[in-house]
């Protein structure tokens, strides 16, 4: 796995969060994870931002997905559990920033990229743009409760089954006509577009958009229900390891699930 970097800058009111791993097409290493969620906790605390953008570097990926190497050292699934304990405390940092966020999609919104993709509040991409989390085609692991329920709440529960139940790619025309993106750009016009959506955002009451994102924040993970025991399952199974297994050798195709 290449070493990638989170690059967090500001312009005037506008913070700029982006995901450096285009050798990895900016999967996401633990430390990635880390300074997401602590850059998020600063944003958080800066009264001057009004709005901040997440966007992957290069032009052909957003995020697409998180290390995988990692899941090599899990002997129990109990590490499943910490493991997406850790995540859902990332993702916690994304989802309580308190101005508008929008995320940029050009090419691959993947596992972890579309858990991101799905925490920002207006959704913009280029036509190429696809989006997916086949996780039962690849390592054979799941998402934690908070994931799901953010996922399924920004792309629609039924989406969320054809991605996680058959492993679908969904297009970025489809996400349109759905209402999941705000719009699809083609990338000559895209940062025009995305400066227009910045400033409209931060010329917003930012008490009115506060509220309206804590009020639906509070809505959207109200009463979850504790899933340890299936997230132990899981992760703790002969399929995760296979899987894991699998995907670090490049092995092509899905692999041969026993179901234990």
């Amino acid at each position: 796995m290449s070493e990638g970097k989170l690059i967090y800058t500001k312009h005037d009111a506008v913070a700029q969060v982006s995901f450096d791993n285009p050798a990895a097409h900016n999967a996401l290493t633990h430390q990635m994870w880390c300074d997401l969620r602590d850059v998020c906790r600063h944003i958080a605390q800066d009264s001057s931002v009004r709005a901040v953008t997440f966007r992957g570097v290069g032009g052909k990926a957003f995020i697409s997905g998180t290390d995988i190497s990692g899941f090599t050292r899990f002997t129990s699934g109990r590490d499943g559990i910490e493991y997406e304990r850790h995540i859902d405390e990332c993702m916690a940092a994304v989802d309580a920033l308190p101005v508008t966020t929008i995320a940029i999609i050009e090419g691959w919104a993947v596992g972890g990229g579309l858990n991101i993709f799905s925490a920002a509040d207006i959704r913009i991409a280029t036509p190429e743009a696809r989006f997916a989390s086949p996780l039962g085609r690849t390592i054979g692991n799941c998402l934690s409760m908070s994931s799901c329920a953010r996922i399924a709440g920004a792309i629609g529960v039924t989406m969320a089954k054809r991605m996680l139940l058959l492993g679908e790619v969904i297009s970025a025309q489809e996400m349109m006509s759905r209402g999941v993106l705000y719009n699809v750009v083609d990338a000559g016009g895209l940062d025009a577009a995305v400066d227009a959506l910045c400033q409209r955002a931060v010329s917003n009451a930012p008490l009115t958009t506060r509220a309206s994102k804590e009020m639906i924040r509070r809505l959207s993970y109200a009463n979850l229900p504790n899933i340890d025991d299936l997230i132990e399952r899981v992760y703790g199974s002969e399929d995760f390891k296979r899987g894991v297994q699998n995907f670090v050798a490049k092995n092509k195709g899905v692999p041969q699930w026993s179901g234990k």
